[in-house]
Parts: structure tokens; sequence; C-alpha cells
């Protein structure tokens, strides 16, 4: 069995379990973090079935991120996570789906939902089993230790998208709605959104993207960000999670945080936007 070794602990977060754990709760406690979590409600009427989550260095996006994470503890309890998340590396096919197999990080291994997996690979034919594409990639791998600790007891299945187009965000998200209805699982799309331009720019731009994701609207969301020059890291996965809300008639969009980078670290000549958004029933 292929156990992937993390390849950002000590650099995106720590590599050691009791200080990672700390990190952790300190993304909870920080001022721009949701505060203290709380335990599953096991609402039937609190269902949540995607987010949108940050996937830099917790020490920038992690209070950002922690509120999702605050959110989702507070629901009902996944099964399985799906991850989409953009290729920073190159390396890997177009859409790389690692089938088998565990993910380790600091707080123990997860392993992946090989029954789930498989059958998204069966269905959109551009996919491809891949684990090449997942070795050093971060965009999903720091997804992990927030979800072992809200979570505990879970499976996932990794995807790593290197070709971001409108047509592969409406092809995964009619994929994974076909397939997830029998599942009791949830769908992040981890993205950072505009890079490297001052505080001020940032928001403005991330504004942008922002109104289209209340919107649902994945088609117009990719044709924001080139219009207005948005350098957003993961818009196909977002604009998977905003197509398969749609089809799912899912109405409510919580925009739960954004911030930058400067704003969490104080420097704001060049900042990172980052964003977590929640999905989902009335209650939210």
């Amino acid at each position: 069995m292929m156990i992937r070794k993390p390849a950002v602990a000590g650099y995106f977060y720590e590599k050691d379990k009791e200080s990672l754990i700390r990190q952790i709760e300190d993304c909870f406690k920080h001022s721009f973090g949701p505060g203290e979590i709380k335990y599953f409600s096991n609402s039937k009427e609190l269902i949540i079935p995607a987010f949108i989550v940050p996937h830099a260095g917790y020490m920038y996006s992690g209070p950002v991120a922690a509120h999702a994470y605050k959110l989702l503890a507070e629901t009902e309890k996944p099964d399985t996570v799906i991850i989409l998340g953009p290729n920073h590396t190159g390396y890997g096919e177009l859409v790389s789906i690692m089938n088998e197999g565990e993910w380790e990080t600091p707080l123990g291994r997860v392993k992946i939902n090989q029954e789930i997996a498989n059958k998204i690979l069966a269905l959109y034919k551009l996919a491809r089993a891949d684990a090449y594409a997942h070795l050093y990639e971060h965009s999903i791998e720091v997804q992990l230790p927030f979800l072992q600790y809200v979570l505990k007891d879970f499976d996932f299945v990794p995807i790593c998208i290197m070709l971001q187009t409108a047509e592969v965000a409406r092809e995964m998200a009619k994929v994974l709605h076909h397939v997830l209805k029998d599942y009791n699982a949830i769908v992040l799309a981890s993205t950072d959104l505009n890079h490297y331009e001052n505080n001020e720019i940032t928001y403005r731009k991330d504004a942008y993207v922002i109104e289209y994701v209340q919107k649902l609207d994945g088609d117009g969301l990719f044709k924001i960000i080139e219009e207005k020059d948005i350098s957003m890291c993961g818009p196909c996965p977002t604009a998977t999670v905003l197509n398969y809300c749609k089809m799912r008639n899912i109405e409510v969009v919580k925009i739960l945080k954004h911030a930058t980078s400067g704003d969490i670290e104080g420097r704001k000549s060049s900042v990172v936007g980052y964003l977590s958004v929640a999905f989902g029933a009335k209650k939210l």
C-alpha cells in the first residue's frame, strides 16, 4: 500500500504533532479566526455539501481556513471528503486522482476512498489514476490536519487539477453530482485568491471573485478572472464547487471570512487573498 508522506510539514505547518495541534488551535483563537470550536450537532437540517478554503501556510491563511472547519465541526459529520486542488508543481496528469493508499501527516494517516475515486475515474475520462501529481503538491495536503482535528475519523479523495478550464469544472461537477448522491460526502475547493499585489488592489480584485461565488456562476468566474487579471490559483476547483452546488439546487452561499496575508501578518505591499465559504441549508 502506498503511503504519501507529507511534503510541506515543517514549512506550511508544524511537523511535530503537539506543535501542530497547538498551531491549529491558535488559528481558531486568532483575532481573524472564528473562535472556540464546538462539538458536532449531527443535525440533519444543517448539512453543508461544499466549502471553499485557502491553502497557504497556516501562519498566513490558517485563521481564515478555520472559519470553514469550525462550521464543519458543528454540522453533520461526513464520512468522505473530496478535496479539489490546483496543481502548482506541473507534475502528473491534467486531472490526477490518487485512487489508493493513505496520506500521512503529523496527526496520523488518512485513507483514500478507493471506491469513490474509481467511480469518478470511470465516469470522467480526462482524469487519470496518478500519484505523481500529488507527491509535492500542497493545496490538498494542508487541508488534512484541519480535517483530522475536527473530524477524527474519515476518508478522502484527492483530485489535483492542472487543466483549469470552465469545461473541466462543468464536467467534474457533473461527475461528482452523479457519484456522490449515494454517499455522505462533502466537497472542498482549495484555492487562494489574488496574488502578490498590494492590499487595496487585492481586496478590489477578490471582490469580483466573491461576487461570482455568491451567484454560483462557474463560467462567469473564469470570465471575470481573465477580464480583471486576477491571479487566483484555483479557479477550476472553485468553479467545480459552484457548478456542483447549482446542480444540487443549493441556494445559500455564506461568506465566512475574507482576509489577506497582509491583514494577518502586517506587510500589505504584496499580499495574497484568502477566502472561506460554506454552501448549504437555510440555517447557515
